[in-house]
């Protein structure tokens, strides 16, 4: 109690933000509790912050998003971060009240939504201020790209509304801005892309005649984002280096030296690999002058002038480099998303593959019939898709152990039968996922497999309309009328149906020497072997081949 007096009494101190900041390590009070009252006498009664934490004065003092208090408080105040996660927005989902003396610091976690600051700055000119921060939308992801901003500089943002859309890993989301203001500053416009999670975007105000004082704003580079580079011992071979003496004759050119052997690798800018290979330049035997020893462009030209005329490039290769003709096409977050799983899944999860041809006469006459209804009542058609979809569920109901993932220390079989469905789309290949499809009737897997390719075309699908599948089918027979393939799982599943087209084919009829067209259906099963064994997976496609043969057992 006796410290916390002490505080109080130096209130004042805290008060005075411009000088507070002004220290490097500054040592402030901790929070006191009701359950603990620690003496002020000890050493580890005060929390000392390092630049990390409240930094030089040129640098900004920062708070926690959400806070109206300032720092001329001097009653100790209650402190609370609130927020609600929806399903189509961000929020800040913590909330932490405890009482401090005074002071607001960062609260933030290692994996906040919605990184935004208060910011006190000692520059002249800068009134308070809130920097928005690039949210982390999920726990593996680390970058994100501005699709485009919905408020523009100097518009008044209110609690709920939309700031802008942000392309993340997976999805397009809208980030919702949590606080009454002004939007003063757009540091990151539309398209700006590989912008690191907690990156700031934009600046906001509370008062609107604060927004014309952030035109020329630029932030400093943050203290927290930036790598900790821990001291590195120096080997005693630099150490004889340093002192070694360096005559003013001396020039400093890089010479044919061979690299050393402890290295093994060796390191080099890109831009002095490509000049060293267009010349013919045997990179290891550069000795590199820039940082930590990298071989950088001006040693590769002071190794070409030492040797005194540049080995000619190979007239072939420049022949074939001169006749290409190409464009290189930015690589967009879900393309980037899909070439690491999918490599991940082929790399990592033994495939097999079964394939079976269906006769589907009867399930085209049973999709007419029903369509004729549909049309009647008003209803959207049924494709061929949708029935594959219903007859998939239901096999997987009938045989659950392809319902199945891997983990290292168990196979998890799911109770839920969620399916997910590929879409290919001009942004890339999507798979949203139809929930229950076996509880599901025909008529609305129908309306949410359009719905859902629908919003995969327009990129908006939400998290919750991809994740939480058990199971892909994967059409490429009725849209292009490939015949059969075989599908690359999609992880953490452990199957994936490929469905091909239907060809009529000439088959025996009931009597001797009789033939009958019939249209027949090839789908192959794609099949984690960790968790499906052959059979399980041959159990499977008959179940399936069963409910497509006779789709009226798909009604009942």
């Amino acid at each position: 109690m006796s410290c916390a007096s002490h505080v109080l009494r130096h209130s004042r101190k805290i008060h005075n933000t411009s000088n507070l900041v002004r220290h490097d390590n500054l040592s402030l009070v901790r929070w006191f509790s009701n359950e603990a009252r620690l003496s002020a006498d000890k050493g580890d009664d005060i929390l000392k912050f390092q630049k990390a934490g409240f930094a030089s004065p040129k640098e900004r003092f920062r708070g926690t998003a959400g806070f109206s208090n300032r720092c001329r408080t001097i009653d100790p105040p209650m402190i609370s971060v609130r927020g609600t996660q929806k399903a189509n927005s961000i929020r800040t989902g913590r909330k932490l009240d405890v009482p401090m003396a005074g002071i607001l610091f960062n609260t933030r976690s290692s994996w906040s939504p919605l990184p935004m600051g208060r910011c006190f700055s000692t520059e002249a000119g800068l009134p308070p201020h809130q920097e928005v921060g690039m949210p982390s939308l999920s726990p593996t992801m680390t970058e994100g790209n501005i699709a485009r901003w919905l408020k523009k500089e100097g518009d008044r943002i209110s609690p709920g509304e939309v700031l802008c859309e942000v392309e993340t890993d997976k999805a397009t989301v809208e980030m919702e801005c949590m606080e009454e203001g002004y939007l003063a500053k757009i540091l990151k416009g539309d398209g700006a892309s590989g912008i690191k999670v907690g990156e700031v975007i934009a600046i906001t105000v509370e008062e609107e005649e604060d927004v014309s004082k952030f035109k020329d704003y630029k932030p400093a580079e943050s203290v927290s984002a930036a790598p900790v580079k821990e001291p590195s011992t120096p080997s005693p071979a630099k150490d004889e280096a340093a002192r070694e003496p360096v005559t003013a004759t001396e020039q400093k050119v890089s010479k044919p030296s061979a690299a050393p052997a402890a290295e093994g690798r060796i390191f080099a800018s890109p831009l002095a690999r490509k000049i060293a290979e267009e010349h013919n330049v045997p990179i290891a035997d550069i000795k590199g002058t820039g940082p930590d020893g990298v071989i950088v462009k001006a040693d590769i030209e002071d190794y070409l002038a030492s040797r005194g005329k540049e080995a000619p490039a190979p007239k072939a290769a420049t022949a074939t480099a001169t006749s290409l003709d190409y464009a290189d096409i930015p690589l967009s977050q879900i393309r980037k998303v899909t070439a690491s799983r999918l490599l991940l899944s082929k790399q990592t999860i033994p495939h097999y593959y079964l394939t079976v041809d269906t006769c589907v006469d009867k399930l085209m006459e049973l999709r007419s019939q029903l369509n004729s209804l549909q049309e009647a009542s008003g209803g959207k058609r049924i494709s061929v898709n949708d029935l594959v979809i219903k007859a998939a569920a239901l096999a997987l109901r009938k045989v659950p152990q392809c319902n199945s993932s891997w983990t290292n220390d168990y196979i998890r079989q799911y109770h839920n039968v969620n399916i997910n469905v590929a879409v290919q789309t001009d942004n890339g290949l999507y798979v949203p996922v139809i929930r229950d499809a076996d509880k599901k009737g025909l008529s609305k897997i129908a309306d949410e497999v359009k719905y859902l390719a629908q919003k995969a075309k327009d990129n908006s699908l939400k998290p919750e309309d991809y994740e939480g599948g058990t199971f892909t089918v994967s059409n490429l027979g009725g849209p292009f009328g490939i015949k059969q393939f075989c599908a690359i799982i999609n992880p953490p599943q452990a199957g994936i149906l490929a469905v091909g087209s239907a060809e009529r084919r000439v088959v025996p009829d009931s009597g001797p020497e009789q033939f009958k067209f019939a249209s027949f259906m090839s789908v192959t099963l794609s099949c984690d072997h960790r968790v499906i064994d052959g059979a399980i997976g041959a159990e499977w496609l008959k179940a399936f081949k069963g409910y497509i043969e006779n789709p009226e057992s798909m009604l009942l």
